[in-house]
């Protein structure tokens, strides 16, 4: 979908507050018509739900959305072991006041969700001829309103549930169940499978919400609303997280989306574009004039590892831009994977760097690299030889070779915590060559959002609640065939599974070698751990990243803006989130 800036609805309570400054919605409308004068027609209509889909961008493709979404889990910590948006990375002074990406997703999603209530509210007086069609702009709607609540309910829990336009501030509000929300998520995103289009549909609008969206989403929300249930009302909701997926799995071909062969083909650039696997993706355009803002998808940068200025390199397209690195994988993340047989782990990790600049070893440029003698007047050849290896393997005596190596016990203690973070190996997926410059920031690929290998895993993961571990374990070889390696040895046999592999610590591990930056890790941690009050959460976390030191049970949630709170005249009613 092409993002142009569209006219959004002046401030009608993106907040519960007044606290909620009207500046973020500042846009032009050139015929300076007013919200409901815009509403009240078809053309007008879908400027407005074209609005709804616009604050998901603060979220996919922006530190905010990786800091939410992936920091304070398993596998990340902060490179160079800084403090950067610790508060989520390692729960470090998490506060309603302190936590700024926890704060502008209160805030941008409110409004989002505002929005769509609008929409959903007015549609019948928006002029509509075509039944089809205004069953198509309001199933986005609805599946926008799913698709923001579910990021509601899962980060701050049950706070208000909003169904109706607010126009102007509120000082009160009043909590809700957690299922609830669940309801209405479930209920508007059945309406959006039976009326939203392929997405072939949508032509060049590709990024619209479409069939298949909806009922991926719907697979993912029936799976999360489990685990709020136990007994025969779990097992219900994983049946129809279970059958939600398999329809989407059993009717792909319908729905325009298969799996790539190879895992390497799905990050493979050239193929992010309406890429077959995706169920939903949030697009960037190479015209900047067009999109949400200027940075368009900066997740290129967020995991990058340090290269530009080591003996035979040079900062290049190729090699990613370094500014606005944040993140780097624990040892833990490293290890699970088994490279030998999952060519996941060289698809998603960059461990060698050929040279792209000439380079000839001195005696002083040894020295400062602590290379052995033997090294000097070495040339590496650009293009040809190595220049860098970060590599989670250890390697003897390598001192002695011509390039710069940064092996596991350079980068990790025994332990699992991190020497310095300054040197790690880098995080590969999301890389974007195609940007304008080697040192421009914006990328302008699309932001993936939920793809078709994630049916897989969710079907997996409800099969092994329902106690078929092995039916689980066929979801989960499906995936594993494709990420073996298949030369120069054909790994496919010793890639699969059984059903007595099958439990919570693999299902979160596979997760994390299939989905790892991917928007996802940290909900599925709160999802599955849940264990002794979130006691089960705080330990995994601790276990498998031991610089997370700060981490407690209730950091399963995050806190509610402290300005929100203030505002209310009710705030001692409502109440914090426990913890904060």
């Amino acid at each position: 979908m092409r993002t142009k800036r569209y006219l959004k609805l002046s401030c009608l309570a993106a907040s519960i507050t007044l606290s909620m400054s009207c500046n973020k919605l500042e846009e032009y409308n050139p015929s300076g018509a007013t919200a409901d004068a815009i509403w009240s027609t078809p053309e007008g209509f879908v400027t407005n739900v074209n609005a709804a889909y616009s604050d998901q961008r603060a979220w996919y493709g922006k530190e905010d959305g990786v800091f939410m979404s992936e920091s304070g889990t398993d596998i990340w910590f902060n490179r160079d072991k800084n403090t950067y948006a610790g508060q989520l990375s390692q729960y470090a002074g998490l506060t309603p006041l302190q936590g700024n990406p926890v704060r502008a997703v209160w805030r941008d999603i409110w409004k989002a969700i505002n929005i769509c209530n609008a929409g959903i509210n007015r549609i019948n007086d928006a002029g509509f001829t075509n039944q089809q069609e205004k069953n198509r702009r309001e199933g986005e709607l609805r599946f926008l309103r799913a698709f923001y609540y579910w990021h509601i309910v899962e980060t701050f829990g049950g706070v208000m549930l909003r169904t109706e336009e607010t126009k102007t501030p509120l000082l009160t509000a009043q909590r809700s169940p957690v299922e609830d929300f669940y309801n209405l998520m479930i209920s508007d995103l059945e309406f959006a499978v039976a009326n939203l289009p392929l997405q072939s549909a949508w032509g060049n609008e590709y990024s619209r919400a479409s069939r298949k969206s909806a009922m991926g989403f719907l697979a993912r929300t029936l799976l999360s609303r489990a685990y709020y249930s136990t007994g025969a009302e779990a097992q219900t909701y994983f049946t129809r997280a279970r059958d939600a997926a398999k329809a989407v799995i059993d009717n792909r071909a319908a729905l325009e989306v298969e799996l790539w062969a190879n895992y390497a083909d799905m990050w493979n650039p050239a193929n992010n574009k309406r890429n077959k696997e995706a169920l939903y993706v949030v697009s960037n355009s190479t015209n900047q004039a067009i999109n949400y803002d200027a940075n368009g998808n900066r997740l290129y940068q967020v995991f990058q590892a340090r290269y530009n200025g080591k003996p035979g390199l040079v900062q290049s397209l190729e090699y990613g831009f370094e500014n606005s690195r944040r993140l780097m994988p624990t040892l833990s993340f490293l290890n699970y994977f088994n490279e030998n047989i999952d060519n996941r782990y060289e698809a998603s990790f960059q461990e060698v760097w050929i040279a792209n600049t000439n380079f000839t070893w001195t005696a002083s440029l040894a020295a400062t690299h602590r290379k052995h003698p033997s090294v000097i007047g070495k040339v590496i050849r650009a293009g040809i030889d190595t220049a860098l290896l970060i590599t989670k393997k250890v390697v003897p005596a390598h001192r002695l070779k011509p390039y710069i190596v940064i092996d596991r016990d350079s980068v990790y203690n025994t332990n699992g915590t991190i020497i310095t973070g300054a040197d790690y190996i880098n995080f590969r997926k999301f890389r974007d060559p195609d940007r304008t410059a080697a040192n421009a920031q914006p990328g302008f690929k699309d932001v993936i959002v939920m793809r078709l290998a994630e049916m897989y895993l969710i079907a997996a993961e409800a099969e092994w609640k329902l106690n078929n571990a092995s039916a689980a374990a066929g979801y989960i070889n499906v995936l594993r065939t494709r990420a073996a390696k298949k030369t120069p040895v054909n790994q496919t046999v010793a890639m699969q599974v059984s059903a007595a592999n099958i439990n919570e610590d693999f299902i979160l591990k596979e997760r994390a070698r299939e989905l790892a930056g991917e928007h996802l890790r940290w909900f599925d941690l709160k999802r599955m751990l849940g264990a002794n009050n979130g006691q089960a959460f705080v330990d995994f976390i601790k276990a498998q990243n031991p610089d997370i030191t700060q981490v407690q049970p209730f950091h399963r949630l995050r806190p509610i803006r402290q300005e929100e709170m203030n505002a209310l005249a009710n705030a001692d009613e409502f109440g914090q989130n426990p913890g904060y």
